[in-house]
């Protein structure tokens, strides 16, 4: 028991003690978080890089919209105006095809007239009496249907023309769909590239940052010259130069990707970097039979022609008779009513008629013959338009290929270059270390892998962009 006022006195230091450090972290500050940069890290970026800040602004209180690659493409075929103009083309041209396939079939129409003329002043006139021979009676009445038909030749030739061109309009908008397509491909891996870029300049900036420090102490201990410690510095600096030209790039990029696929431009958005599953190449007899069968530029040229070619079927038949038929059905009297009082007794009002014009075309001042060489004029560049789309797709196939093919060989180079130039800053650091290397060797290595991680990069973006090209002449394979 003799311990007791040493054990007392313990307990009570450490209870003082114990409310001095909850009263000091009580009164201790909170740290503001507020202005923290907040760190997304996206699947797949080249080596072992750092996070990159995602692209969100003060205002911005959710959490950032995650958007892929098919994402981006059905946001912006909603907003590019080229797309929808195609479109509504398309619908257009369906529109007016539907409105010569009418003309084609009767119309039936329901008419009511009631027409006036001045009537004769004799005690004896009846209603059929008028002064002005204008009509069948002083009042006439005519309440009655009428089915219309007219069969023309310009007709059946313009419904054939409007079936063309609603197909060239069709492919047309497959045309400008697929452009969409390799231009959301473009801007969509140009944002994440930059992002990637971004990184591997924080890499190097941090490379740079840890090589000048290395030179100091190494300094200090009297092993490297003041030289080794200026020519780090340089490097250094430029290190964060580049940094901020990455980070200007990457917002750059961002914004631009907003305006595409955002209706309202939302910038507090991310996207998936999937780069590294690359779509496979098919064989070039592959592509080439698709480009045959599906190529939406060479069936528009196709039907363009063939539109031309109907247009002048149109014109010319200008020149022939149309048959113009109209039956009526209805009351035509001088009451309206079904029936007519008279002394005989009553007389049916209701009755039908029927009628056959044909109008022989004579002389309208030469104006068909020339809807007739206008129509050819069209013909022949529709011609010449076939012709050139043609060529342009045997190039456009071929290179287009072999952009893809050498995108594909490429890849697997730089990312061989990317390791190895890894590998060469580790063994040159060491070396530097050991006082085998100058300090220049270090700073050309590391110059050298930041720019094997861009050029691969680079090329993984190309492959991309090469296989969305591709497909623009192809379809998706």
């Amino acid at each position: 028991m003799k311990n007791h006022p040493l054990m007392r006195f313990g307990a009570i230091t450490i209870l003082l003690f114990g409310i001095t450090v909850v009263s000091s972290s009580a009164a201790a500050p909170q740290s503001d978080t507020s202005n923290q940069p907040n760190l997304s890290v996206t699947a797949g970026q080249s080596g072992n890089a750092p996070a990159v800040p995602a692209q969100t602004t003060a205002s911005d209180s959710q959490a950032p919209t995650v958007i892929t690659l098919q994402d981006a493409l059905q946001r912006a075929r909603k907003l590019d105006t080229t797309y929808r103009t195609a479109l509504t083309a398309a619908g257009v041209a369906r529109e007016d095809h539907v409105q010569a396939r009418a003309a084609l079939l009767p119309s039936l129409l329901y008419n009511n007239q009631y027409l006036y003329t001045q009537g004769i002043s004799l005690p004896v006139a009846t209603t059929a009496d008028t002064r002005y021979i204008a009509n069948n009676g002083v009042h006439e009445y005519i309440s009655q249907g009428n089915a219309h038909e007219v069969v023309s030749g310009a007709q059946f030739a313009d419904f054939n023309r409007t079936t063309a061109a609603a197909a060239a309009a069709r492919a047309n908008a497959e045309v400008a769909a697929r452009g969409l397509v390799a231009t959301v491909v473009k801007t969509y891996y140009a944002e994440v590239i930059a992002r990637r870029k971004y990184a591997n300049a924080q890499l190097a900036a941090d490379e740079a940052k840890g090589f000048f420090e290395l030179t100091q102490k190494l300094e200090q201990g009297g092993e490297v010259a003041h030289s080794d410690v200026i020519k780090a510095e340089l490097t250094a600096n430029d290190a964060q130069r580049v940094l901020r030209d990455a980070q200007l790039e990457m917002d750059k990029s961002h914004l631009e990707l907003a305006v595409l696929v955002f209706p309202n431009f939302n910038q507090n958005f991310s996207t998936v970097d999937d780069l590294a599953l690359p779509p496979p190449l098919p064989p070039m007899q592959e592509v080439e039979q698709q480009a045959k069968t599906k190529n939406p530029e060479l069936y528009a040229a196709m039907q363009g022609a063939r539109a031309a070619e109907l247009e002048v079927l149109a014109s010319k038949a200008g020149y022939l008779p149309t048959l113009t038929l109209d039956y009526f059905y209805g009351i035509d009297a001088n009451h309206f009513a079904t029936y007519t009082p008279s002394a005989e007794g009553r007389i049916h009002n209701l009755g039908y008629s029927a009628s056959a014009t044909l109008s022989i075309p004579i002389w309208n001042w030469g104006a068909t013959q020339s809807k007739v060489r206008q129509s050819e004029l069209r013909r022949e560049q529709a011609q010449v338009e076939l012709s050139a789309a043609q060529r342009k797709l045997i190039a456009d196939l071929k290179s287009f290929y072999a952009e893809a093919e050498g995108a594909k060989i490429q890849v697997d180079v730089l990312r061989q270059s990317a390791d190895l130039a890894a590998e060469s800053v580790r063994l040159t650091k060491l070396r530097y270390q050991a006082g085998e290397a100058t300090a220049l060797e270090v700073v050309d290595a590391q110059n050298s892998l930041v720019t094997a991680r861009n050029n691969y990069d680079d090329g993984e973006a190309r492959y991309r962009l090469a296989i969305a090209n591709l497909q623009t002449l192809t379809g998706v394979f």
